[in-house]
């Protein structure tokens, strides 16, 4: 197999120094403000982009150093298999996350709903588009019982041992 290799592209700025505390979804992290810093040979890259309302960040889980197959996610008590799970410490470290979209600045993107912790290496940025992203009658899995645990969920350290 052949080695897969990314450069960012920017990097993700918010009040989160250090992943302990970071709600661990966009939803739970309800106005908290960041901005991404795009480096300057992609800017052209951002032409347009100010015309949607949210944007999908693709990321590099910097401080994921490690990864177990099986982990027991922030809102469980029982072990899943790391892919049923949105958990930082996969095998490819790769984080996604839909955030507002407030405002462009040249290479700078001014945005909310910020669950990453600041520093993160930037991989790629979509377009959120609902038509494209929504489904409709979908199931969670294990996540139905704990869904409600949401808004109190916080990053704990967890997977950064």
């Amino acid at each position: 197999m052949i080695e897969i290799k990314y450069k960012p592209i920017g990097t993700i700025h918010s009040p989160f120094k250090e992943a302990k505390g970071v709600p661990i979804q966009p939803t739970a992290a309800k106005n908290v403000k960041g901005m991404v810093e795009v480096f300057s040979e992609y800017v052209e890259g951002l032409k347009d982009l100010e015309g949607f309302s949210h944007i999908i960040l693709i990321y590099h889980f910097h401080l994921s150093k490690h990864y177990s197959l099986l982990v027991k996610p922030y809102m469980d008590e029982n072990v899943h298999g790391v892919f049923a799970t949105r958990a930082p410490a996969r095998p490819n470290p790769i984080g996604i996350s839909v955030v507002r979209l407030i405002r462009r600045e040249n290479n700078i993107l001014h945005i909310k709903d910020v669950d990453i912790v600041d520093g993160t290496p930037l991989l790629d940025i979509k377009p959120y588009v609902p038509q494209f992203d929504i489904r409709k009658d979908c199931k969670i899995g294990w996540l139905e019982k704990n869904i409600h645990r949401l808004p109190a969920s916080k990053d704990d350290g967890r997977f950064l041992k």
